[in-house]
């Protein structure tokens, strides 16, 4: 992915838009990570290496990858009201609500690898609108970087893959978002560049991506300059 910043700003026809919450729309890393730690603590696991297997990754999936003996259902449970109680720090990221506030209802969701009741209740207090239907854990038998979940919010809103954009700041994220064959703009939020080289653009992050509805039903046009473009 190279690393020069677009002469002129890039225009985007979408339908409808796709978000990851963490690291897109909120900051919950701190969060994220004294919950992980707390459980791998308690799990005999290295706290470095949960936190790393569990970002942008559906908790029971990061169970199974780490503690492949124990009952992934139970420790979902365990790590999830874990989660649930630490909501320091939580935030809603630059730029975020001035994008939602540009975009109809109909025509965004969010796609996340939290479960729906921790992705709600972060969503909330940071001051996001939340959507009625999002695409969450168990929306889904296969979390990122399988496709599944963007599949899914595509068609939770009635659009085809190419026709949504999505937004991630992970590489599992970027990955199944590119897999299922929407466009991708991605955040070096809490993943380097280099591991972000499945987008198709990288902004800083969301304040200078703007919306435009189109007249009928031509949809939306998003506009944004890209730190970097990928090669291919």
């Amino acid at each position: 992915m190279a690393s020069s910043i677009a002469s002129s700003p890039i225009q985007i026809p979408c339908k409808a838009v796709l978000f990851d919450m963490d690291g897109i729309l909120i900051s919950s890393v701190a969060s994220v990570e004294r919950s992980w730690t707390k459980w791998a603590l308690m799990r005999g696991i290295d706290p470095e290496s949960a936190i790393r297997a569990a970002h942008g990754c559906r908790a029971i999936e990061t169970v199974a990858l780490l503690r492949p003996d124990l009952d992934s259902t139970a420790e979902l449970k365990l790590i999830e009201e874990i989660e649930l109680a630490d909501g320091k720090g939580l935030g809603v990221l630059p730029g975020v609500l001035n994008l939602l506030a540009a975009l109809p209802p109909n025509r965004w969701t969010v796609v996340t690898s939290a479960t729906e009741r921790l992705a709600r209740l972060r969503l909330a207090a940071s001051g996001i609108p939340v959507p009625l239907h999002i695409i969450h854990a168990d929306s889904v038998t296969e979390g990122k970087p399988n496709p599944a979940p963007f599949l899914a919010g595509a068609e939770l809103l009635g659009f085809a893959p190419r026709d949504c954009v999505v937004f991630e700041d992970s590489s599992s994220g970027v990955t199944a978002g590119r897999a299922a064959g929407c466009t991708v703009l991605a955040t070096p939020f809490s993943h380097s560049i280099a591991s972000l080289s499945a987008a198709h653009y990288l902004v800083e992050d969301l304040t200078g991506v703007a919306a435009t509805i189109l007249p009928g039903d031509k949809g939306l046009l998003l506009s944004f300059i890209s730190l970097a473009v990928p090669a291919a």
